[in-house]
Parts: structure tokens; C-alpha cells; sequence
């Protein structure tokens, strides 16, 4: 994995939200908690799986026997409660910054969360919206499953090996590998699962943009 004063190169960037761009893991582990209790299962193994994952993905993966319909049931069920619990939502430190950088280069945003969540999540943080949106709506499947981010990549044109993928996740690092695209890990959580590169928040990452030759972005 690369490390320190790390150079990469892209013609567009798909940004995760949930861990890459804005903090919402308060939000999560109250929401998820109240299901895991719900379904008798230790929330804190609950939690290990929620990250990245559209949320009937998590429940499928957690209660493999359990009928999809309910899945989905409990899914809207708990979007509900994620979209009207803004409480603690936050910036990953530098995301405004980054989000102004790159606002008229190549970019979308490519989220489990649905149309309602992106938005609340995203204004309760301060934080522009991408015009390009890849959201739940927009897949069949959930990540790790690579739909979203091969569907970002035909949005803005640009081959997937041209692309690189901002993510926190297990699930999403393994969407972006699958998708043939290469990641830039954000956060702690990140740093296990081998994205190309590291880094712990967005400040001190500096864009540069080189014309028809794309993006270069310098990690600090």
C-alpha cells in the first residue's frame, strides 16, 4: 500500500459518502444496535458488517435464512430512522475543502444510501452534492458488488482503470477492486482492507488538475 507524499492519477473520482465523506457513525451504531437487538444478535458483530453495505445486503449476510421481503421491509424501516437521525453527523475532516476542488473536475458520488439518507446526511454535514449520484435507487446489487461504481464510471464517461474510488469499507474497497478501478482507503478503517493507497482524513490532500490529461492528487 502506498504511503506518505504518494502521487496518484485519475480521469474521474467516485466518492463514497458514509465514512469517506461525512461522519455517520453515531447515527449507524444507533440505528443498528436497535435492529441487532431486535433480531437477538450482539450488536457489536452487527456492526462489523454494516459498514459500505446497502442495509437488506447486511441483514441477508447476518440472517442468511431469513426471507428477503423482510429484509427489505426492515430496510425501509431503518432508512427511515437513519434519514431523521441527523444528530452528530460531521465532515470527515477536509471534505468541504476536497468536494471545492474538484467541483468542476470529473467526479460522482457513489453511496448504499438512498436518494433521502445521501441528502440529509450530506446537508446535515455541510457538504455539496456531487451532480452525479450513484445511490440505492441506481443499483440491482449492493457493494461489495461493483454495479455502483462501474454505473459512476459510464456517467461520466470514463473507462473503470481510469477511475479511482474514495472508500472506508471492506465492502466498498471490494466493490472498487472488482470494478477494476483502483482506491484510495479513507479512515482507520480502511488501512486493513489494502486500498491502493491510504490516507486518515482529506485534509492535506491537494488536487491538481492537468487538462485532458486528468486529475493528479498529492497525499500528504
Amino acid at each position: 500500500m502506498a504511503t506518505a507524499s504518494t502521487t496518484l492519477t485519475a480521469r474521474a473520482l467516485l466518492l463514497d459518502m458514509d465514512g469517506t465523506l461525512v461522519n455517520s457513525d453515531a447515527a449507524v451504531e444507533r440505528v443498528w444496535r436497535g435492529w441487532a437487538e431486535e433480531q437477538s444478535l450482539d450488536p457489536d458483530e452487527v456492526l462489523k458488517v454494516v459498514h459500505g453495505r446497502q442495509g437488506y445486503a447486511t441483514m441477508a449476510a447476518l440472517l442468511p435464512d431469513r426471507p428477503m421481503e423482510l429484509n427489505h421491509a426492515d430496510n425501509r424501516r431503518l432508512l427511515a430512522l437513519e434519514t431523521a437521525d441527523t444528530d452528530g453527523i460531521v465532515p470527515i475532516p477536509g471534505a468541504g475543502a476536497f468536494l471545492g476542488a474538484v467541483e468542476h473536475l470529473p467526479h460522482a458520488l457513489v453511496t448504499s444510501a438512498d436518494v433521502a439518507l445521501s441528502n440529509a446526511r450530506m446537508a446535515a454535514a455541510g457538504l455539496r452534492l456531487p451532480d452525479v449520484r450513484i445511490t440505492a435507487e441506481s443499483v440491482s446489487a449492493s457493494k461489495p458488488d461493483p454495479e455502483g461504481f462501474l454505473k459512476g464510471a459510464a456517467e461520466l464517461g470514463v473507462d473503470p482503470a481510469d477511475c479511482l474510488v474514495f472508500e472506508d469499507s471492506e465492502a466498498g474497497i471490494t466493490a472498487g477492486r472488482a470494478a477494476g478501478m483502483r482506491v484510495l482507503g479513507v479512515g482507520p478503517r480502511a488501512a486493513a482492507f489494502q486500498p491502493d493507497a491510504h490516507v486518515l482524513t482529506l485534509e492535506g490532500l491537494r488536487v491538481e488538475h492537468l487538462g485532458a490529461e486528468g486529475i493528479r492528487l498529492h497525499l500528504a
